[in-house]
C-alpha cells in the first residue's frame, strides 16, 4: 500500500472508530427495552431527527449513485429526480411528520411502523401488521444490499481487492454496529454522518468547479455533448456490449440527443410521492420528542436535503468534464466522486470526504436492518406467535433478524455490476406503492376501512413487481417509473374498497378525531 492510500486508510479507519464508539455509548439505554433499542424512547431532539431522517433516507446513493447519472447521460434525469424528492421532502415533513407523532402515541404507543397500522384499525387478527412486516422484510433486504454495493464499490476501487471481499467486510462492521448500539446509537451517528456528507458533497463540488474553469466554464463543456445539458432531452452514451465506445482521439462517443417528455418528468418527479410511504423517515417523525419542534427539524431537513442533491448532480457534471472518458459503463460511472476525491484532494482529506460515503452507507443500512429486524420480532414474532415474549426474547429475536437480513443484503450485492441507482429505484417505489397511500388516508380520511388500508397496501406493493417485472419492458407508456401507477392504484383500491365495506367503528372516529385536534 503507498503512501497515499496509508492516508487515506487513517483518515476512514478513524471515521469508522467513532462510529464504534458512538454505538457502544449507547449500548445500555439501548438494551433497557425494545423501546429504547426500537425507536430511543422517545426522546430525539429536533436537530437530531432533521439530520438523521435525511441521512438514512439519502444512503450511499446520493454520493454515488445520482452523481453517477448526471456523469452518465447528462442533467435532466439526475435534476427532476432531485426536484421531486426536494419537494417531496418538505410535503412530507409539512403534513405527515405531526399528525404522525401524535397518532402514533394516541394509538396503542406504536413503535414500529405496522404497529402503528394495526392499532389505527383496532385489529384482532392482526393481518395489516403482517402484511407490513412482511413488505418490510422484502424491500428492506433490497434495500440493505444497495447501501452494501455501495461500500464494496468505495473499497474495491481505492484499495483495488477483490469487490466481494470489501462488499461482506463493510456489510459486518455495519451489522456489528447496529447490534450494539440500536435506535439511539443509528440517530446520534446519523447526525455526524449528515454532516459528513454535506460537508463531503459540498466541498468535493466546489473543488471539481475550481479545478475545471468554474460554474460556466463547465455548462459550455457539457453543453457540446448531445442532450446532456438539457432539462427536456437525455444524453445517450455510444455503447457496445454496455461500454461507452471512445473515438479516435479517445474522446467519449455519443449518439443522438434523447427525448425527455412530459411523461418521463412526471415520472421522474414521482419519486416524491415515495416519502410518506419511507419507514426510515416516518420512525424519525414517530420518536421526537415533541411534535411541536417538527417546525424546526423541518427547516432543518429540506435545507439540507436541496443542498446534498444539488451538490451531487454538480459532482456528476464536473466529473464529465475534467474526466470524460474515464469511467466508460454505467456502474463504473457511479464511481465519480471517488474519482474526483482522490484525484483532485491531498490523500488524507480524500480520506475525509469519502468517510462520506460512508458515512452515507452506515446511516442508512443500519436504519434498514434496524427496522427490519423490528417488524419481525415486534410484529410477528411477539405479535402473532408469541404474545408473551418478554422484551429479553424480543431482542434476542430482533438480533437474528438483523443477520438474517444483513446475509440476504449480502446475497443479492454479490454482484459487482449491480447500479446503485436502479436497486434503490425499485425498494424505493416498493415503500411509497405499500405504505405511502394508506399512511395519508390513514392520518388523513376517517372513513379508511381496515379492509381498504389491506386492499392498497398489498395492490401497491404487488404492482410495483408487476409493473417492473412485466409491464416496464413493453415501453412506451409502460416505462414510467412503477411508482407512479403503483401509488395511484393503492389509492383507488383504498378508496373503493373502504366505501364498499363497513365504516370504522365510533371507538377508532374518536381516536381519529383525537389525533387531528389533539395539541
Amino acid at each position: 500500500m503507498n503512501g497515499d492510500k496509508v492516508q487515506i486508510t487513517i483518515a476512514m479507519t478513524s471515521y469508522i472508530a467513532m462510529v464504534i464508539a458512538i454505538g457502544f455509548y449507547y449500548a445500555k439505554k439501548a438494551n433497557e427495552s425494545s423501546a429504547n433499542y426500537f425507536i430511543g424512547g422517545r426522546t430525539l431532539g429536533p436537530w437530531i431527527t432533521a439530520m438523521s431522517a435525511e441521512a438514512s433516507d439519502m444512503s450511499g446513493w446520493l454520493l454515488m449513485g445520482l452523481p453517477g447519472v448526471a456523469y452518465w447521460c447528462g442533467l435532466s434525469d439526475a435534476f427532476w429526480t432531485a426536484i421531486g424528492l426536494g419537494f417531496g421532502t418538505y410535503i412530507n415533513w409539512l403534513i405527515v411528520a405531526k399528525r404522525l407523532r401524535r397518532y402514533s402515541a394516541i394509538a396503542g404507543d406504536a413503535i414500529t411502523i405496522p404497529d402503528f397500522f394495526s392499532n389505527r384499525f383496532k385489529e384482532d387478527k392482526k393481518v395489516i401488521m403482517t402484511i407490513a412486516a412482511v413488505f418490510i422484510l422484502i424491500f428492506f433486504a433490497v434495500y440493505a444490499s444497495s447501501c452494501f454495493v455501495t461500500v464494496g464499490k468505495l473499497f474495491s476501487t481505492l484499495f483495488g481487492v477483490k469487490y466481494q471481499y470489501m462488499m461482506i467486510a463493510g456489510a459486518m462492521f455495519v451489522l456489528l454496529y447496529t447490534i450494539v448500539g440500536g435506535f439511539l446509537a443509528e440517530s446520534a451517528s446519523d447526525f455526524m454522518q449528515s454532516i459528513v456528507m454535506i460537508f463531503a458533497l459540498v466541498f468535493v463540488s466546489a473543488i471539481g468547479f475550481a479545478t475545471a474553469g468554474g460554474v460556466s466554464a463547465v455548462i459550455d463543456n457539457v453543453k457540446e455533448i448531445p442532450g446532456f445539458f438539457e432539462f427536456f432531452g437525455i444524453a445517450q452514451p455510444s455503447l457496445a456490449e454496455g461500454v461507452q465506445q471512445l473515438g479516435t482521439n479517445g474522446e467519449p462517443l455519443f449518439d443522438s440527443a434523447g427525448k425527455y417528455g412530459f411523461l418521463t418528468v412526471l415520472s421522474t418527479l414521482s419519486w416524491g410521492l415515495g416519502y410518506f410511504g419511507m419507514p426510515q423517515v416516518l420512525i424519525k417523525f414517530m420518536a421526537i420528542r415533541d411534535a411541536e419542534e417538527l417546525i424546526k427539524s423541518r427547516r432543518v431537513a429540506t435545507i439540507w436535503c436541496f443542498i446534498s442533491l444539488f451538490a451531487a448532480i454538480a459532482i456528476g457534471l464536473t466529473g464529465r468534464v475534467l474526466y470524460p472518458s474515464a469511467l466508460l459503463t454505467k456502474s463504473s460511472s457511479e464511481s465519480v466522486f471517488i474519482l474526483l476525491s482522490t484525484n483532485l484532494l491531498p490523500p488524507l482529506l480524500a480520506g475525509v470526504v469519502m468517510a462520506g460515503i460512508l458515512a452515507a452507507t452506515i446511516s442508512s443500512s443500519d436504519s434498514y436492518l434496524l427496522i427490519a429486524a423490528s417488524a419481525f420480532s415486534k410484529n410477528i414474532y411477539q405479535g402473532l406467535f408469541k404474545k408473551s415474549a418478554s422484551d429479553r426474547e424480543v431482542m434476542i429475536v430482533s438480533r437474528i433478524v438483523l443477520i438474517s437480513i444483513a446475509i440476504i443484503g449480502m446475497i443479492i450485492a454479490l454482484d459487482e455490476n449491480s447500479v446503485i441507482f436502479t436497486v434503490v429505484s425499485f425498494a424505493w417505489a416498493g415503500f411509497g406503492a405499500t405504505f405511502g397511500p394508506i399512511m395519508l388516508f390513514s392520518l388523513f380520511w376517517k372513513r379508511t376501512t381496515r379492509a381498504g388500508a389491506i386492499a392498497g397496501m398489498l395492490s401497491g406493493g404487488i404492482m410495483v413487481f408487476v409493473w417492473d417485472r412485466l409491464l416496464s419492458p413493453l415501453g412506451g407508456v409502460f416505462a414510467i417509473y412503477e411508482l407512479l401507477p403503483a401509488f395511484v392504484i393503492s389509492c383507488i383500491a383504498i378508496v373503493v374498497v373502504s366505501l364498499l365495506s363497513k365504516k370504522p367503528s365510533e371507538e377508532i372516529e374518536k381516536e381519529f378525531e383525537l389525533a387531528r385536534t389533539v395539541q
